[in-house]
């Protein structure tokens, strides 16, 4: 029990701990209003390249909140469209949205990563199963949103990698709520398809895949490993070593 206790202080409460001292000095906008949504210019104009693309985004989330979570969301392009379509899952409203945001747009002030993408044939092949799966979302009525344990929106992400997924390597440890799967209890494939996961309500459970790596979840937040694109992910911090892309 010692050595338990022991694991959980260094793997969980500390690196919690720490990111949060460093996240507080950071400071951050007073409200929304106040906050920084324009695009960040990560992404090229969508008419500048013709062929069909799939990005995966996140950023982290506004105020103390991102102590522990990112937002992640989907962007795709059609072959040769002139715009590009996001979809996010947003805690107001109507869950599910198209083009809340710019494709590449900040989230409360904070600047979004890709996590990774698809490009060409692969895209072209992805996109209408995307497209599905947004249209599949099974918490896309009004209430539904939850911020913690979820559904949020990085369930509304993790939702569309299980049927396509190419994208599940993208999912960050810090995606809070990518580990809840249906009320009660889920035993089943991992959402890339290459390992299994149990979970609790998105509360605790296991992850074991190839591609998402050893994952421990705990009140959400994740602990583990990548041995594929060698990494180890802590709460907070998220993942540490080389990209998942």
């Amino acid at each position: 029990m010692k050595r338990v206790i022991l694991a959980f202080v260094i793997f969980f409460l500390l690196p919690l701990g720490t990111h949060a001292v460093w996240w507080w000095n950071q400071g951050w906008p007073d409200s929304w209003s106040d906050a920084d949504w324009s695009s960040a210019a990560l992404l090229p104009k969508a008419d500048a390249e013709p062929e069909a693309v799939v990005h995966v985004m996140g950023a982290r989330v506004g105020k103390w909140r991102g102590i522990f979570a990112h937002h992640s969301w989907v962007v795709l392009k059609d072959e040769g469209a002139k715009t590009y379509t996001r979809y996010d899952v947003v805690g107001w409203g109507t869950p599910v949205r198209t083009n809340v945001r710019d494709a590449d747009g900040r989230w409360y002030g904070n600047t979004p990563v890709v996590l990774t993408s698809l490009r060409g044939e692969a895209a072209k092949a992805a996109i209408p199963k995307i497209k599905a799966a947004v249209a599949a979302y099974p918490f896309a009525g009004a209430g539904t949103y939850r911020a913690w344990p979820g559904p949020n929106s990085n369930t509304f992400v993790a939702h569309i990698a299980s049927e396509v997924p190419e994208l599940a390597g993208g999912l960050l440890p810090t995606a809070l709520g990518k580990d809840f799967r249906a009320a009660g209890f889920f035993a089943g494939h991992a959402p890339s398809g290459a390992g299994w996961q149990v979970s609790w309500n998105g509360l605790a459970g296991v992850t074991v895949s190839w591609v998402e790596g050893v994952e421990i979840n705990i009140l959400g937040a994740v602990a583990g490993v990548d041995f594929r694109r060698p990494a180890i992910k802590l709460p907070g911090w998220g993942r540490i070593g080389l990209s998942p892309l």
